[in-house]
């Protein structure tokens, strides 16, 4: 029996180690208390859990009403852009356009890009813009409206700014944060548009987030 239990510890440790290298790999959960205070709005830093994405209505590049019921049951990718970007909005579109592509053909995956300057770019601008690079507003919606709501929804809701301020005609956002949203609207990762290592681990946690969901 002595000469079993080496053998048995050996297997034992060996059934461990199996066990957390095939351990499907789990996204976290994001409240405000787990995110940089910078990225939170103060009126919600103290939150700790149940953070959601809330009810929101914006108009898209076709003119059409955009809620959050529109990406009932989805997972997202969310950012914030303007048009006339000459620096960074560019490369987060390329970005985009590469993270779109590669789940063309997945009705659970959906983009959502909203302007920061909503008094520049309205709907025929954005229709434009949709145009120029092939956005399929079935499964990328560029959005404009209200621009405090806007301003809100990147302080409050995704935490996509790091800039304090009321959404008024001064105010001016600028950030290059793509957000991934699961289809409880909870907050799952965060990452920089501009960098293409960092969007391909945006595209590895879409896949690891899709196999939580089968």
């Amino acid at each position: 029996m002595k000469r079993l239990i080496p053998a048995i510890i050996i297997v034992v440790i060996g059934m461990v180690i199996a066990y957390f290298l095939i351990k499907p790999k789990v996204l976290p959960v994001f409240n405000p208390s787990d995110i940089n205070p910078k990225l939170v709005d103060e009126s919600v830093q103290g939150v700790t859990k149940l953070h959601r994405v809330g009810s929101f209505s914006l108009t898209n590049q076709d003119g059409k009403t955009i809620t959050e019921k529109d990406y009932e049951d989805k997972i997202y990718v969310a950012d914030f852009f303007f048009v006339t970007c000459p620096t960074i909005c560019p490369k987060m579109t390329k970005q985009m356009e590469r993270v779109v592509d590669k789940f063309k053909s997945n009705n659970d995956i959906l983009f959502l890009s909203h302007t920061v300057m909503p008094e520049h770019d309205s709907v025929p601008v954005l229709k434009e813009y949709a145009t120029k690079h092939n956005i399929n507003a079935n499964k990328w919606n560029l959005v404009t409206g209200d621009k405090k709501q806007i301003y809100d929804l990147a302080r409050k809701t995704y935490f996509a700014a790091i800039t304090e301020g009321d959404g008024g005609v001064d105010d001016f956002i600028h950030t290059e944060n793509f957000v991934l949203i699961d289809k409880e609207k909870r907050i799952r990762g965060f990452y920089d548009g501009t960098s293409e290592n960092d969007v391909d681990r945006l595209i590895n946690d879409i896949n690891t987030l899709l196999n939580e969901y089968e």
